[in-house]
């Protein structure tokens, strides 16, 4: 039997989110983002970008893409740091935003939350109601720098949550590693990165990251090379060095045994 007295005893809470007309409207001009938020985000959607290229999925990734499902509200979104869409919606160059109620515009399969300095409450509290609203299939809320209150359980490293038919749940509320379906690979918390395998080693990069580790393993190699063939030398040398001293001992050996057969010859002569 629970003990309802026991604070880690966990409650399943679920209820039904309705559109808040007033409360999800899109502000009219971007919301400033710190530098760090900024560079994570960024980050985080250039190792997606990167991945897409390398793998030849059919999407693209949104960096702060308002993302609108309600076609009678249009002002109605929500605008993700990053998010995964898939396939890609048409005229994708010229997207201005994700409006998932015309032809070909998917609702995003996975979008990501940097926990923000100046608005935290907001992604331990609410956010997830907008996204369970919106269709998307995973949500990431990440707080890597712990700026999550702790009136509200924060600050945690990761929360996800993840669509099953018509219900969002939350899954992960802690550290890493989880297992994300929507990518088929793990997301962990320290330091914060995606792999492809359960074990961490596996990271996914950023296209000039994988360019840089290409060269550097280029590099590496021509090292490699050279050095084996510094070795060669070496070797090479060596076995010449070993060869002339042979020889020149061979050579002295036999100048001390003329060198005797000529004094036994004078001996016998006289």
């Amino acid at each position: 039997m629970t003990n309802m007295s026991d604070s880690s005893a966990w409650v399943d809470v679920r209820y039904r989110v309705q559109p808040s007309a007033d409360a999800w409207i899109l502000p009219e001009v971007p919301v400033p983002e710190s530098r760090p938020h900024d560079k994570l985000s960024r980050h985080l959607a250039d190792v997606f970008e990167a991945w897409v290229a390398r793998t030849g999925l059919d999407a693209i990734v949104g960096h702060n893409l308002a993302v609108r499902w309600v076609k009678a509200n249009p002002k109605i979104g929500i605008d993700p740091d990053v998010a995964l869409i898939t396939p890609a919606p048409p005229q994708e160059h010229q997207l201005q935003s994700l409006c998932t109620w015309k032809a070909g515009h998917a609702v995003p399969r996975l979008a990501i939350e940097v926990v923000s300095k100046h608005h935290p409450y907001k992604d331990y509290r609410d956010l997830h109601e907008r996204y369970g609203a919106s269709g998307v299939g995973e949500l990431w809320v990440l707080d890597p720098e712990g700026h999550g209150p702790t009136s509200l359980g924060g600050p945690v490293p990761i929360q996800q949550w993840v669509r099953r038919d018509r219900v969002f749940e939350r899954t992960h509320f802690g550290a890493g590693p989880i297992f994300s379906e929507a990518i088929g690979a793990w997301l962990w918390s320290d330091p914060l990165r995606i792999t492809d395998d359960e074990d961490g080693s596996d990271v996914w990069l950023t296209a000039e990251q994988a360019a840089l580790a290409a060269e550097q393993a280029a590099l590496a190699a021509e090292q490699a090379a050279l050095t084996a063939k510094q070795a060669a030398l070496v070797e090479r040398e060596a076995e010449r060095a070993a060869k002339e001293e042979a020889l020149a001992q061979r050579d002295a050996a036999e100048a001390r045994a003329a060198e005797l057969e000529r004094k036994l010859a004078r001996r016998e002569e006289r």
